[in-house]
């Protein structure tokens, strides 16, 4: 826990001329700073467009508010994810400005991405299983995490050999009683186009759902093409546009 409010006031509103960039800073921007002993990870959004703005300041809670406030829903359902600290929110008339989520650094082995991009990653297969069956446990408890795609889950190696996993990136979730098949199927198209983890998956999801794994197989492969084909023709169009600059 945070004491020294003001501290960390300071230190937000010295964002752009300090701090550690962590990340490529393209889209958001996150740095590192230290507070208390401890190393905490602020989040800076990318300024929204003047609908959106006015749409964070009157309809809509802002990115930085939500991913503050889903973090503290995942924690007490037991779902791990980076300590949450604050957010903060920079209003003007014309509506929301800047936002910030601030949370606790937490300093991961990898992230899902790894095992993608790595297919002789140590313990791969074992990692994709205890993955799978975290996925599982998000789905039963009715959390349907919309990007939850490679780089959006951190992994952390215990000294038993198991692993941890903690969600990031957390502003666009749903939350539901009960989900079905096909939404939960559905949720793990982002995650890999590589038939070999599907397959991995699959058996894994299909053993705890009790589900035949053929069924979970064509059906987590059929979102899964079905997000990589809308995926591309997206990257095509935007080829095309900037050709005609």
């Amino acid at each position: 826990m945070i004491t020294n409010q003001k501290v960390l006031i300071d230190i937000i509103e010295s964002f752009n001329s300090k701090g550690i960039l962590f990340g490529d800073g393209v889209r958001n921007k996150i740095k590192l700073f230290e507070l208390e002993g401890k190393t905490i990870n602020i989040k800076s959004f990318k300024t929204p467009n003047l609908i959106n703005k006015i749409a964070y300041k009157y309809f809509r809670k802002s990115k930085a508010r939500r991913s503050f406030e889903y973090a503290a829903i995942l924690l007490e359902k037991g779902i791990g994810t980076p300590q949450p600290i604050a957010c903060a929110e920079n209003f003007t008339l014309l509506g929301l400005q800047e936002s910030f989520y601030i949370s606790e650094h937490l300093q991961a082995e990898l992230t899902f991405r790894e095992l993608v991009l790595q297919p002789d990653y140590p313990d791969h297969e074992n990692i994709l299983r205890q993955f799978t069956r975290f996925t599982f446990d998000l789905h039963q408890k009715g959390i349907e995490f919309l990007d939850h795609s490679p780089g959006n889950t951190l992994i952390k190696k215990a000294d038993d050999g198991s692993y941890s996993f903690y969600l990031v990136d957390l502003n666009r979730m749903n939350f539901h009683q009960f989900m079905d098949f096909e939404l939960r199927m559905k949720n793990f198209n982002r995650l890999t186009p590589k038939k070999e983890m599907l397959a991995i998956m699959s058996d894994e999801y299909a053993k705890l759902y009790n589900k035949k794994y053929d069924k979970v197989f064509v059906k987590m492969c059929f979102y899964t093409n079905d997000f990589q084909m809308k995926f591309h023709r997206k990257i095509a169009r935007k080829k095309k546009l900037l050709f005609w600059r």
